[in-house]
């Protein structure tokens, strides 16, 4: 038998065994839904998470939501009444920001490879671009002049660090994202130079991480970089964009991130910070985070078999819904990620069982010979920490099998 990852605080059954979100039965969601795989978001326990990092973190430090974890059109309107800001990552994203109801002056833009036409949509919209080079520069600026539109800049910087025990490192080396710290001065001094509004700075070191230390230590860096920046060009930045980096507990052995003290050493950074930096504004830009466990994916067993001795679930879900949780998006070792059965709900573990999805590879597999409840058909299994990265990161098109339904409740 193989662990699976904790289920996240806050989930509970009925008198019956069933599992609630939202307050609602599992069972009747699905019901509602019209049929599974079925990813369903609590809208409270968003709201939660927000209240939960806000009261954590040093006043007046800004709250962005980074739209790719989840861009379900409901969930995202959820998420913009209540964060500071929404970032994007492409022309796509950008349209559902805008159509969110988020005013575009706290809406940015970040990643490489933005085409001509995505740069001109976000300057005509007055949305921030976090540039990621000098050629960037060079073709926002051309369009700007055009245009006849002053735009709204920012630099991606690549600090020389990355973030220690990240998931995913985004800063130090050689990397696709941003523009090397140390171009920087010179670029921004070009962007002043020729009448553009820069609006700071975007440092994102890494992803994933859930040591509160390694996260303070990198929050810490990151400011002293900008400040260093900021003297060497000789200019105050606007906003200085700390990234977010903050992980959850997917796996066995996993422990939630110490929110608070990420924001008590926030706090003492920010009021040793140098001088030049009196009069920025400071953001973090968080997107598993607010809404993975907020999200949980419904799938209903069809067939349950036996083959050499082993017992396998199979469901009509799968990977091309939950590429992360078959192992299959980033991951080197494949582990389990939390998983139930939806009607016994609570119950200790009964058999070693692999659940499986409906498509023809060995790859879709989403939960490796884990202990459960006894299961047969009709049966609902449910995987947490599905709110983020699930639905929009996973191959939806294979075998065309489709996509799964979504609800917010």
């Amino acid at each position: 038998m193989k662990p699976h990852g904790p289920i996240p605080p806050g989930f509970a059954a009925d008198a019956e065994g069933m599992l609630l979100v939202g307050g609602m039965r599992a069972d009747a969601l699905a019901e509602a839904a019209g049929d599974t795989p079925l990813f369903v978001y609590d809208s409270a326990m968003l709201g939660a998470r927000v209240a939960e990092w806000r009261a954590a973190m040093p006043a007046g430090v800004q709250l962005h939501y980074a739209m790719k974890a989840n861009p379900y059109t409901p969930l995202l309107i959820h998420m913009a009444r209540q964060v500071d800001g929404l970032d994007v990552a492409s022309g796509g994203e950008l349209k559902a920001a805008l159509a969110s109801g988020m005013a575009a002056e706290h809406i940015s833009f970040a990643g490489p490879g933005k085409r001509d036409r995505e740069l001109e949509a976000a300057i005509r919209a007055g949305v921030t671009l976090n540039l990621e080079s000098a050629g960037e520069a060079t073709r926002a600026l051309a369009i700007a002049a055009r245009t006849g539109i002053t735009p709204r800049l920012a630099v991606r910087v690549n600090p020389d660090f990355d973030l220690k025990g990240s998931g995913m490192k985004m800063g130090g080396g050689a990397k696709p994202f941003g523009v090397d710290a140390a171009d920087v001065p010179a670029l921004v001094r070009r962007l002043l130079g020729l009448g553009a509004d820069w609006r700071g700075f975007h440092i994102f070191a890494g992803s994933q991480a859930l040591d509160a230390a390694a996260i303070a230590e990198t929050q810490a860096q990151t400011v002293a970089l900008a400040a260093r920046l900021a003297n060497q060009i000789g200019a105050t930045p606007p906003l200085v964009n700390l990234g977010g980096g903050m992980g959850v507990p997917y796996f066995p052995g996993d422990r939630a991130v110490d929110v608070a003290a990420v924001g008590r050493a926030l706090g003492e950074t920010l009021a040793t910070r140098d001088a030049v930096l009196g009069g920025s504004r400071f953001a973090m830009e968080l997107g598993r985070w607010l809404v993975a466990e907020a999200g949980v994916y419904l799938t209903r067993i069809v067939d349950r078999k036996v083959s050499h001795g082993e017992t396998f679930l199979v469901t009509d879900g799968g990977l091309h819904h939950q590429l992360a949780a078959s192992g299959n998006f980033g991951t080197v070792i494949r582990r389990n990620y939390p998983i139930a059965v939806a009607n016994r709900f609570g119950a200790g573990p009964a058999e070693t069982v692999s659940v499986v999805g409906c498509l023809c590879t060995p790859l879709d597999r989403l939960g490796d010979q884990v202990g459960l409840p006894r299961a047969d058909v009709g049966d609902l299994v449910v995987l947490f920490q599905a709110g983020a990265y699930g639905a929009s990161a996973s191959p939806a098109a294979f075998l065309g099998q489709g996509p799964a339904r979504e609800m917010l409740v």
